[in-house]
């Protein structure tokens, strides 16, 4: 059997793929499969066994309908195909989908729960919805697949950027903590001044060296914060996607927004506190087999507006951006203290 898996962005879904697959290769290696994913993102699979890539350059060759056209014939060139397995379900997918239908192929795809998504955020439902990676493993199911994702846990970096990482980080000598102050969307982000009060109230109680992660558009405002941070180094610009995983695995801690870094830290085997204000885990996007009191947010029972959105898109309708301004510093310091974590 040939499956061509694909699913293209956004960073940190494709990043909740690597269990399902890393997993499906083990448990089922007469399996060949084939995953079209970004360029970008070939690091996350760098070390899963017999697994062939295709790159989706959605920037470049493969670029609108014509583009789509010839990724579908580059698709083909990988070999025959007994199933298609969208984990995506956007219009370029939905495309990709309706050709290979045209040749015969069967596709299984995503239900992304729309549905209940929108009860969520309308206050109609406040109950935990079904993870990604759940929603992943039941389009496999449906093609007759059955999987466990633990046996795939997360992301190994390559040895080349472990062993350059070893180089630079000590954890020896002071406690390493990550922080990703940002995400794409502002309802995702916590006050600025609220990292920094954080990062020097655990100075005040550890000796740590803090790494700043984050996207190529945040690095103007990563550098400002790191100035403002006493010990803290932005971590993101001089290494690549693979060290950054590298660097991640080596960290003590990592404290993230609901952002791709927050996948990131958690499948390099890290644990991650992360922060919540207008999303929530509720809707599925949570990290992965991190525990629940590992993610911090106002209760939705305290402010009955949250979550107000799925992505993180749109404004505060409140005005006073409530989710993210009640959530202070010592709350989450506290919970630090509370969960061994300092």
């Amino acid at each position: 059997m040939h499956l061509l898996v694909i699913r293209t962005s956004a960073m940190g879904d494709v990043a909740l793929t690597v269990p399902v697959i890393g997993s499906l290769r083990v448990q089922h290696p007469e399996i060949r499969v084939t995953l079209l994913t970004r360029p970008l993102f070939r690091p996350f699979f760098s070390s899963l066994p017999s697994l062939d890539i295709r790159d989706a350059r959605f920037d470049g060759i493969h670029k609108g309908f014509t583009g789509l056209i010839r990724l579908y014939r580059d698709c083909t060139r990988d070999g025959d195909y007994d199933y298609i397995i969208d984990l995506h379900d956007v219009l370029r997918t939905k495309i990709l989908r309706w050709l290979f239908r045209l040749s015969g192929k069967k596709s299984f795809v995503i239900d992304k729960g729309r549905r209940e998504k929108r009860k969520l955020i309308r206050g109609k439902n406040k109950s935990a919805l079904r993870h990604t990676v759940e929603r992943y493993l039941d389009v496999f199911s449906r093609a007759g697949i059955n999987i466990d994702p633990m046996k795939w846990k997360g992301i190994l970096p390559a040895p080349g950027a472990i062993e350059k990482i070893g180089g630079i980080i000590d954890n020896s000598a002071v406690m390493n903590i990550g922080i990703a102050p940002y995400a794409r969307h502002p309802l995702k982000v916590w006050p600025e001044e609220y990292v920094r009060q954080l990062a020097e109230m655990i100075s005040g109680k550890q000796d740590v060296k803090f790494w700043l992660f984050g996207g190529r558009d945040e690095y103007g405002r990563l550098s400002v914060l790191q100035s403002a941070i006493p010990g803290s180094v932005l971590a993101a610009e001089d290494l690549t996607l693979d060290e950054q995983l590298a660097l991640m695995s080596r960290l003590d801690l990592m404290i993230s927004m609901d952002s791709a870094n927050m996948h990131m830290a958690s499948l390099a085997g890290t644990k991650v506190i992360s922060v919540w204000g207008a999303t929530d885990p509720l809707a599925g996007f949570g990290a992965w087999n991190q525990p629940v009191e590992f993610s911090m947010s106002i209760p939705v029972d305290e402010l009955t507006c949250r979550p107000c959105t799925v992505y993180g898109k749109g404004k505060c309708r409140r005005g006073d951006f409530a989710c993210m301004r009640w959530l202070l510093p010592g709350m989450i310091f506290t919970r630090l203290i509370q969960l061994e974590l300092l």
